[in-house]
């Protein structure tokens, strides 16, 4: 049985703001990094514990949702998180590629 996915913003209620906001965070950037790696497959919470505690990835994970950067969907005792990369892609033509390069560009030594 399939499972309906957590509340989300519809695409069109999407703005720049809401995104930008999302992705000023370090642990949300590289969330969104990870998952760009592996658009094929969803992930679950326990694949980001690199990143943080649980719980902190919790309440990452529900901010990109509600940014409307990412599905997630309940299956059995695990949410699976997905990009919403087709729909973003389609609103914001390239934002995406380009958040994602920057982010993997190693820092400047000053």
């Amino acid at each position: 049985m399939s499972m309906k996915p957590l509340p989300q913003p519809d695409i069109d209620q999407i703005d720049l703001p809401m995104i930008l906001g999302a992705l000023a965070d370090g642990t949300r950037l590289a969330i969104i990094g990870q998952l760009a790696d592996d658009e094929e497959s969803p992930m679950t919470c326990g694949q980001f514990l690199n990143l943080g505690a649980k719980t902190s990835l919790t309440y990452h994970i529900a901010k990109l949702r509600e940014a409307g950067l990412v599905t997630v969907t309940p299956s059995g005792t695990k949410r699976l998180i997905c990009l919403r990369r087709a729909e973003l892609d389609s609103r914001f033509p390239g934002i995406l590629d380009s958040i994602i390069a920057n982010a993997r560009q190693p820092e400047l030594e000053a």
